[in-house]
């Protein structure tokens, strides 16, 4: 994905989830906007690095430690897995098949860990 595409697909999901959930509006504002935008960015970046490395496990590694930082922000895990979801929609239209893929593989088996309760993950 070039830089024009990554920002595509960042807005498209912010806007996304800010059209389904407006109250986000309310709490974060612009700025928690502005940040959504961000974090995706980061996730596509740590997506591509995955990718790289052929190694899901540094996406699912990505995905506690980004919880962890979100939660303590007074982000629900629902946001995150509803992100990733989207994520899962749009990213197929900016890759290849076999990239596409395998993004679309670490997506969801991120959703499938941060569904299941934290005593579970291990």
């Amino acid at each position: 994905m070039n830089q024009e595409q990554k920002q595509q697909i960042a807005t498209d999901t912010a806007d996304g989830i800010y059209e389904a959930y407006p109250n986000l509006w309310e709490r974060f504002g612009d700025k928690g906007y502005e940040h959504t935008v961000k974090d995706n960015h980061h996730h596509l970046d740590y997506l591509e690095t995955a990718w790289e490395l052929q190694s899901e496990q540094s996406f699912l590694d990505y995905a506690i430690w980004l919880e962890t930082v979100l939660v303590s922000r007074n982000v629900e895990t629902a946001l995150i897995i509803d992100n990733f979801k989207r994520l899962i929609e749009i990213v197929p239209r900016y890759t290849e098949t076999m990239q596409g893929d395998f993004m679309l593989d670490c997506l969801d088996r991120a959703v499938r860990l941060l569904e299941l309760p934290q005593h579970k993950r291990s």
